[in-house]
């Protein structure tokens, strides 16, 4: 009972960092536009609060965007992980299920530089 109480701990671990690292890597990559428009608000509100805290505001805000958005991360991977939903169950997430499948259209993609060299199987 032991080993399995255990092994249930150490899945959803593994669960909740790769989940973690995988919403991070979303929220980089999928969401710079929102990123931008993000820190856009960030430094107008900072201009705003000068004026009230003179000595703390860029760390203010800077501060509650970085908390906001690691809060976002750490939540929404404590879900999926208590959830149960694994990452490697997941079809968008191809490089985590290990299938090294070559595409035929990235084969030939090069034609005019690697035309030459035959493919082997």
């Amino acid at each position: 009972m032991e080993f399995v109480r255990k092994n249930s701990y150490l899945t959803f671990i593994k669960s909740f960092l790769i989940w973690s690292f995988t919403l991070t890597v979303c929220l980089l990559v999928v969401g710079f536009p929102v990123g931008a428009l993000v820190a856009t608000v960030g430094i107008l509100a900072a201009i705003i609060l000068q004026t009230v805290f003179p000595t703390s505001a860029v760390l203010l805000v800077t501060g509650s965007i970085l908390a906001i958005n690691l809060s976002v991360v750490v939540l929404g991977a404590a879900i999926l992980s208590i959830k149960g939903i694994h990452p490697e169950e997941v079809s968008w997430l191809n490089w985590l299920h290990g299938n090294e499948k070559l595409n035929p259209a990235s084969i030939y993609a090069s034609c005019p530089l690697t035309c030459q060299l035959e493919t082997t199987k």
